[in-house]
């Protein structure tokens, strides 16, 4: 007991002087003002790009909309690398920073870009000036910035969440209730930051959607991406004018690495019997100390194949008496893997989603370039892509009215503190998930009979004579469907996940989108080359088009994704935690026992039912 608590004492770089001053909710508002500002940038930059693709530099609409999802893609999937930094040398801190600076080199970029004239095609207004498609070397700076923005998110997305639980660490430590009592209040301090933190990301991603895409669509391309731009260097200069106040915890070495060395450890001893008693598999409490300050994870009877690599053979003990680890792993380190194992069936349920949300930031927009965009008597037009506020307005309103009514009202039915458990909120995120892209088919439907109506199938730069606003539905219903399901996929990657991995677990939320958005691009492939000469479904003119069979085609993947789900929860089982027993004096007092999996799930016991 006392060496997993003066590793947990010595994780604090700073030392317990600064301890007591640093941390807790003080920090928010400069961690939040920062990613408040990142995330304008961020929105500003790419809501609105799939117009400067086809504008500006006159690619066809596919290949502009495979570039945008690739782009995402890339950029979610770059958080792995971000997080294996932070959890094995760098540090959460530093892993911003540096992400930070080069997501505004990246930015830069794309301000030079749509700046100078030289670095992209001239005006064109079809057919009488046919448009010229950007060079090789316009494209290639294009594509280098973006490359530099997606290796800067890939150190940002993955920690901020991170470096803002961390914050809590010396609050939970410092408790004098009991563990479970601590538990409760830890669980109930991470709801309210994750409620809080999209709140907050969903603020700026509205404020970029209505002033940064209106300025692009009216003032000019600079000036759209300089203020984003501009934007994330605030972010840096907030974030670092609070670097006395945080509280910095050491990386606990490459996790990677250790699920390596248990991989290895297990297959060289794989012939080896399985103890039928799992109290003869080897712990270490002094050698897992810095990577379980929250309690060491119990045996499981699950994947037992990787046991055999806490069998103790002749060999394994180095003459220093320190355990080889290629050869030897704790009990505590392969349930690290087994967690990851467990964990990685529902959230693969997260991919489908980014696959079906792909299309809002592409073909949406298309359409809604060909509506009726006027709002008023007035000549003022909405861009088009400032219709995704109502996504990101219908979650902020969500998050507020889960948290402040929803909330209150389920913890009266199933006495949770939470309302509900983070499983139940995913599933209702994804079966609101299949209204949304049901609802896109129906409308598009809808817009493609207007325009035969009125004779403009063969008319792509006409206004078919259809409000706009009737795409606000499927936004609205997306945006609802994310502040059940984004949140609860982040709330169970962070707690399920190892403590020492858990920057890699955000990692995995974002990797999720990364797999989705290729996914997204692979799909529109595939039904381009099968309905080519027969009927086209995605094609440069829309009306033409059947972009309602294609929303049709990933209504039905949706539906089966939340059969999936629901199968993969049903077969899940929360992970088990030693918890330190604080009440008898200090002493070496280790209360050991597995919370029922189905009671978790379920609600009751431990933060997986809090949470």
């Amino acid at each position: 007991m006392m060496g997993t608590t003066t590793a947990a004492m010595d994780r604090n770089a700073d030392g317990e002087q600064g301890r007591r001053k640093k941390g807790g909710f003080r920090t928010m508002p400069l961690i939040l003002a920062s990613e408040v500002c990142d995330r304008f940038a961020t929105a500003g930059f790419s809501a609105n790009l799939i117009t400067y693709l086809t504008q500006q530099l006159h690619l066809p609409m596919v290949e502009a909309s495979n570039l945008l999802t690739n782009f995402s893609g890339t950029s979610a999937f770059t958080p792995i690398l971000g997080a294996f930094a932070a959890d094995s040398f760098a540090g959460r801190l530093w892993t911003i920073i540096a992400g930070s600076v080069v997501y505004q080199i990246g930015m830069i970029g794309v301000v030079v870009s749509a700046l100078l004239p030289s670095l992209r095609p001239p005006p064109c207004k079809p057919p009488a000036t046919p448009c010229q498609h950007a060079s090789g070397w316009q494209l290639a700076l294009l594509y280098l910035s973006l490359l530099c923005t997606s290796l800067g998110s890939g150190g940002i997305r993955p920690c901020v969440v991170a470096f803002g639980a961390d914050q809590f660490e010396q609050q939970k430590q410092q408790q004098d209730s009991s563990a479970a009592e601590a538990a409760k209040a830890e669980a109930e301090r991470k709801r309210r930051y994750f409620n809080l933190y999209f709140f907050t990301m969903g603020f700026a991603v509205l404020l970029a959607l209505t002033v940064v895409v209106y300025i692009q669509e009216n003032v000019g391309w600079g000036w759209g991406f300089g203020i984003p731009a501009i934007g994330m260097f605030i972010s840096i200069v907030v974030f670092l004018v609070g670097y006395p106040l945080y509280v910095l915890l050491r990386p606990g070495g490459s996790p990677f690495t250790r699920l390596v060395q248990v991989v290895a450890a297990a297959f060289k001893k794989r012939h080896a019997a399985v103890p039928e008693d799992p109290g003869l598999l080897y712990k270490d409490k002094e050698l897992d100390a810095l990577i379980s300050t929250n309690g060491r994870l119990l045996h499981t009877n699950q994947f037992t194949f990787f046991d055999r690599a806490a069998i103790v053979t002749p060999g394994d003990i180095t003459p220093s008496g320190q355990p080889d680890p290629w050869r030897l792993s704790t009990v505590h380190r392969v349930e690290e893997l087994k967690s990851i194992v467990r964990l990685l069936p529902i959230w693969s349920a997260g991919i489908m989603l980014a696959t079906a949300g792909s299309h809002n930031y592409t073909f949406t927009i298309m359409q809604a370039r060909t509506m009726d965009r006027h709002v008023g008597p007035g000549h003022f037009q909405i861009p088009p892509a400032t219709l995704t506020i109502f996504s990101t307005a219908a979650m902020l309103v969500t998050l507020a009215f889960y948290d402040r009514v929803f909330v209150p009202l389920a913890r009266r039915v199933t006495g949770l503190p939470s309302g509900i458990t983070y499983f139940q909120r995913m599933g209702i995120g994804l079966a609101i998930s299949v209204l949304s892209v049901a609802s896109a088919a129906l409308v598009e439907t809808k817009r493609r009979d207007a325009a035969a109506r009125h004779g403009l199938l063969d008319s792509p730069a006409a206004v078919v004579p259809i409000s706009v606003f009737w795409l606000v539905p499927q936004f609205a219903v997306h945006g609802v469907g994310d502040a059940f399901s984004s949140v609860g996929h982040m709330e169970f990657l962070y707690d399920q996940a190892p403590e020492s991995m858990r920057s890699s677990a955000v990692a995995l939320f974002w990797l999720a989108g990364s797999i989705g958005s290729y996914m997204g691009t692979v799909l529109v492939t595939a039904v381009q080359r099968a309905t080519r000469g027969r009927g086209e479904w995605l094609q440069d003119n829309i009306n033409r088009g059947r972009l309602d069979n294609y929303y049709w085609l990933v209504t039905c993947l949706v539906v089966l994704n939340f059969g999936y789900y629901l199968v993969c929860f049903y077969f899940y089982t929360m992970k088990p935690l030693e918890v330190a027993d604080d009440d008898n004096g200090g002493g070496d007092h280790d209360k050991e026992f597995e919370l029922s999996s189905s009671l978790q799930k379920n609600g009751g016991g431990g933060t997986g039912g809090m949470v």
